[in-house]
């Protein structure tokens, strides 16, 4: 039982890391309809952000998550009023060539920038933890795991609860009613778009605490972030938390009792069993 507990826990806290990398990818589609298929790069350039903010200017990785985000921010609203704005009507086929296309470009320029090396980033409490009875709980992880929550919850409140937010949520449903209420919608997809990758590099951030970053690791993060977006639903920021948690546990569990090359296998196949159950997600609004 207690190696059990032990796994159960481990799944939560990777859950609610999992939980922050996919909601950048479910704002972005659900708002602009564009599958950001470079959403993984972000997440690595946030990743190797921090790194640098830890090594060269000894930022705490955690303090330095506003700076992280900050950056990744701007690059996103650059890229979007000068490149995708020209397709966020266009066919979706279109925008996940531009998106491919440019996580391919991130990639290779990540890896002239920092090389193929494997890099983490270990603060001097990396190696503390917590003991709960018989359970171990790592310190980054639990941090990591309570600031992935606080952004998460952050970003639904902000959702709610503020004009921008509303507007967002706006055109989102009916562009059209959105602009007759003066809703600019060009300001507002850049400001979407660099809010999702401002997200994307505090979850890299995030992640470079709990695992190692090579500039290679952005395609397998870009397909965990669009299982948890289509298992949680797109129209609910806390069902992304929902879909993160679940399938933590899901491929913890798997790790155990099958195999850990099996944890991959188990949560995308989730996946295709909430799409044929239940496609719009487990928190989703159904038609």
């Amino acid at each position: 039982m207690s190696l059990l507990a032990q796994i159960l826990v481990n799944g939560v806290l990777l859950g609610g890391l999992y939980a922050v990398m996919a909601l950048g990818l479910a704002l972005v589609w659900g708002v602009l309809n564009i599958v950001n298929l470079a959403h993984g790069a972000f997440i690595m350039l946030g990743a190797y952000a921090s790194w640098h903010l830890y090594y060269h200017l000894h930022i705490d990785p955690f303090l330095g998550l506003p700076l992280t985000a900050l950056l990744m921010y701007a690059i996103g609203y650059g890229l979007q009023r000068g490149l995708l704005n020209f397709v966020v009507r266009a066919p979706m086929f279109n925008t996940l060539l531009i998106t491919f296309g440019l996580e391919v470009v991130l990639t290779y320029l990540a890896q002239l920038a920092f090389s193929a090396d494997f890099r983490t980033i270990n603060p001097p409490y990396a190696g503390s933890n917590l003991q709960w009875g018989t359970v171990v709980i790592p310190v980054v992880r639990l941090a990591a795991f309570g600031t992935a929550i606080v952004l998460t919850v952050g970003m639904w409140l902000f959702l709610l609860h503020t004009r921008l937010g509303r507007a967002i949520r706006a055109t989102a449903q009916n562009l059209v009613a959105a602009r007759l209420y003066g809703v600019e919608p060009r300001h507002l997809y850049a400001t979407t778009f660099a809010l999702g990758i401002a997200l994307a590099g505090a979850a890299g951030g995030l992640y470079g605490t709990v695992s190692q970053i090579n500039p290679y690791i952005g395609a397998t993060l870009t397909a965990k972030s669009f299982a948890i977006s289509i298992i949680g639903g797109l129209d609910n920021p806390l069902g992304v938390i929902v879909g993160g948690l679940f399938l933590g546990i899901v491929e913890s569990l798997t790790a155990l009792y099958i195999g850990p090359t099996f944890a991959d296998v188990a949560s995308f196949g989730i996946l295709v069993l909430v799409l044929i159950v239940r496609p719009s997600g487990l928190l989703g609004k159904t038609a």
